[in-house]
């Protein structure tokens, strides 16, 4: 890897990290709500569930890395990664939003101004995990890109970086 990957490689990594434990902090909140008989409450709780998964798996490294033959895993996480990035983003917009009416749709049983502060900080959180997934998706690709495309002289002996077929619109 060249200098500029291991520094991106690290920002993903960085980025995983993050989002694995925001993640993780979201659950908490939201079992803190008392949500069990909900199952908007337990939608949530899922879709932090599944935040946390996605990240640990962005961890481990195999879809950044095209050699490990990782092509429709990849696909199917980027396509997981997005479509919770954009839940989170959503929930997170409602949390901030629409404080009362969300927390009276979740039937919590916390007294109403604690639970307008914990749905206020998983929101807050919400949206830390919509910017961390999407710098994580951006650097994810960056790195297959940069490892997929290669350089090939062309005849006036220039160099110019070909991306493989599966990045072509």
């Amino acid at each position: 890897m060249a200098g500029g990957q291991v520094a991106a490689h690290r920002a993903f990594l960085l980025c995983n990290y993050l989002l694995l434990g925001a993640a993780s902090g979201c659950i908490f909140l939201t079992i803190s709500l008392r949500l069990v008989p909900s199952p908007c409450g337990l939608l949530l709780v899922f879709l932090h569930a599944l935040t946390a998964v996605f990240a640990a798996a962005g961890c481990s490294g195999s879809f950044t890395n095209p050699a490990a033959g990782a092509g429709a895993q990849h696909t199917a996480h980027t396509a997981g990664a997005v479509l919770t990035a954009i839940f989170q983003g959503a929930a997170a917009v409602l949390a901030f939003t629409r404080t009362a009416d969300f927390l009276t749709e979740l039937r919590s049983y916390v007294r109403e101004d604690d639970g307008a502060v914990i749905l206020s900080l998983v929101g807050g959180l919400g949206a830390a995990i919509f910017v961390l997934e999407w710098a994580s998706l951006a650097l994810a690709f960056a790195l297959r890109l940069s490892e997929d495309g290669g350089e090939e002289a062309t005849n006036s002996g220039e160099y110019t970086k070909s991306l493989p077929s599966g990045y072509h619109v």
